[in-house]
């Protein structure tokens, strides 16, 4: 959901997993895979074939699998370290620990329509001396941003969050998701969770054939965590795996959602009483159950209100929010089918929520009713931690102490 961008130097880590990426750029740092870029010695320039007979020498293109790896850039400790100290101060420094080296994988996933794309995301590795021990893998959603330069592979400030968490020992991968970066010609499926769920699946998938092939050790522990949109895509791949039996699931080991919109009836419910609030003219005939009935011009207007309360107009990427036409439908099946992320499955691992009641962006009552659904399923435990660093705990205000929460729970990285 939107939540302008906000570059936190995190202190090592505060992340800004904002909604919106942010963050300026750092003469250590290359976006274009330019000059100054360090490859990783035991890399290859695209991973092998694998050998073997039943294996053809041009591989059908399927879904997961990995096209291409493309060095970027090594970022030092030192400009991790200024970062910090340029930081906002929202929250208490983390010492970096590490370099990190910077890739960009294309990978095949599918759209909202089902069809194979090309896709990109990043893959930030910790530069460890040999014989260290393996790194945690860590899944990175990014929360919502509206212009392209701010996806993740495209964003290599040493203030951004997967960088920071890098730095720290974890090897984090993060999709840029459809729409974005390699595929910034398709529209980005917005809200939509099966190809959500996929975007940051298959990304997951090309990056441990990434790592095989260029021999990054890691652990076996696989972590997933996002804030806002971020949020919300890390539950509608947890939900994925759990249904699908992904060959990941034994390496997760936890999820830390966000302030996501986990609950799209909830959500929408809440954004049309602020549009019915700010426009008085159309509002008193604005009720949940009864948008069906309104007339196409008074649907088409209410529509691009509720899509500008989410996207602004000068956003530099397509939303596909089709989800709006089924809200204002009132198609809540289609809604909860297609879209919400907090029902129909149980959990096999521990679920991390966290939120702020005073959320003005996305309503703490969507975390609330997928605490309860999740609970009620009777899985793994399930938590709801409230912000309370802050007052009024907002939307924005809160990504500093979820960060400094989430590395709490997952623990410091080897």
């Amino acid at each position: 959901m939107q939540w302008r961008a906000m570059p936190l130097a995190l202190g090592m880590l505060a992340l800004a997993l904002t909604g919106c990426g942010g963050g300026g750029g750092d003469s250590d740092s290359s976006s274009d895979g330019g000059g100054g870029t360090t490859p990783v010695p035991s890399e290859p320039s695209t991973p092998s074939t694998p050998s073997g007979p039943s294996v053809p020498s041009t591989p059908p293109r399927q879904q997961g699998q990995l096209l291409s790896a493309q060095s970027l850039s090594e970022i030092g400790v030192e400009s991790f370290t200024a970062a910090v100290a340029a930081g906002t101060g929202r929250i208490p420094p983390l010492q970096p620990r590490y370099s990190v080296a910077t890739y960009r994988l294309t990978y095949l996933t599918r759209d909202a329509d089902g069809a194979l794309v090309e896709a990109s995301g990043l893959v930030a590795v910790p530069k460890k001396a040999a014989g260290a021990a393996g790194s945690p893998v860590l899944g990175y959603q990014h929360a919502t941003t509206f212009t392209n330069a701010e996806a993740p592979s495209l964003n290599l400030a040493p203030s951004e969050p997967p960088l920071v968490l890098a730095s720290l020992g974890y090897i984090v991968v993060a999709a840029d998701y459809v729409g974005f970066a390699h595929s910034n010609a398709s529209a980005h499926p917005y809200l939509q969770s099966q190809a959500t769920a996929r975007a940051v699946l298959d990304m997951l998938d090309a990056a441990q054939q990434w790592r095989r092939a260029a021999q990054v050790a890691d652990n076996g522990q696989l972590y997933l965590l996002g804030y806002s949109e971020g949020g919300y895509a890390t539950m509608a791949a947890h939900r994925e795996m759990e249904r699908s039996h992904s060959p990941l699931l034994p390496q997760l080991r936890a999820t830390l959602p966000a302030a996501g919109p986990f609950d799209m009836q909830v959500t929408l419910d809440t954004q049309l009483e602020r549009v019915r609030d700010e426009y008085p003219a159309v509002g008193w005939m604005l009720s949940p159950g009864a948008l069906s009935h309104l007339g196409s011009t008074v649907r088409d207007e209410v529509r691009r209100l509720l899509l500008r309360a989410l996207v602004p107009a000068d956003a530099d990427v397509r939303y596909d929010a089709r989800f709006l036409d089924t809200y204002l439908a009132d198609d809540k099946e289609t809604l909860r089918e297609q879209n919400s992320v907090h029902w129909g499955w149980t959990p096999s691992v521990p679920v991390y929520l966290f939120h702020g009641r005073d959320d003005a962006t996305v309503p703490f009552a969507a975390s609330v009713s997928a605490y309860d659904t999740l609970r009620a399923s009777g899985g793994a435990p399930v938590s709801l931690r409230e912000c309370n660093s802050v007052v009024p705990s907002g939307h924005t205000a809160c990504v500093p102490e979820y960060f400094g929460y989430a590395l709490a729970v997952m623990g410091t990285a080897p």
